[in-house]
């Protein structure tokens, strides 16, 4: 089995580099994990980059490769949440019956205003977790990291207010709870 060679300007360039490589990548993230990832994803990139020896910058070399794979990143979100806007959004134009049916309408009107008030009665933090995933779509792990909580945390926030929800809009619309 061939080792590979010390190669002692890589070495120096990570040693250097990586926290502030880091740091810059995390501060535009929202998620400490994909910034850990993304600073992985430069160092390899320099190694596999046949002329290094001849950059002459290579901090500047090393934060370019970060601003692209940043790029990179922002743009696979973008395409995720647009994927995912266009998976949950109703069609644009109402169906035939909803135009024909007033009643229903208003309906709907009444139904999200009674959401909106148990909604509101809600903990501010179980609010916010709620939000973040059902109507931001993130994971509750990256709930947990904007929050500044544990996952197993924001699993109970969700669930908790999920079950507020449930319990609240039955009890509104005169239905009997389920068990």
């Amino acid at each position: 089995m061939s080792r590979l060679k010390p190669d002692p300007l890589a070495a120096e360039s990570f040693r250097e580099f990586y926290t502030k490589i880091l740091h810059f990548l995390r501060k535009r993230t929202d998620n400490a994990s994909d910034a850990a990832d993304m600073t992985q994803d430069v160092f390899t990139q320099w190694l596999g980059y046949q002329d290094r020896a001849n950059v002459e910058q290579p901090r500047a070399f090393l934060f370019q490769v970060a601003r692209n794979l940043l790029r990179d990143h922002w743009r696979r979100q973008q395409v995720r949440h647009e994927a995912h806007s266009e998976h949950l959004q109703p069609a644009t134009e109402p169906l035939s019956d909803e135009r024909d049916e007033p009643m229903a309408a208003a309906q709907r009107l009444q139904r999200l205003e009674q959401l909106k008030s148990v909604l509101a009665d809600l903990s501010p933090r179980r609010r916010e977790a709620l939000m973040l995933h059902r109507f931001e779509g993130l994971s509750q792990a990256q709930i947990a990291e904007r929050m500044g909580i544990s996952v197993s945390m924001v699993e109970k926030h969700i669930a908790f207010a999920l079950l507020h929800c449930k319990q609240h809009l039955h009890r509104d619309s005169g239905k009997e709870q389920p068990k």
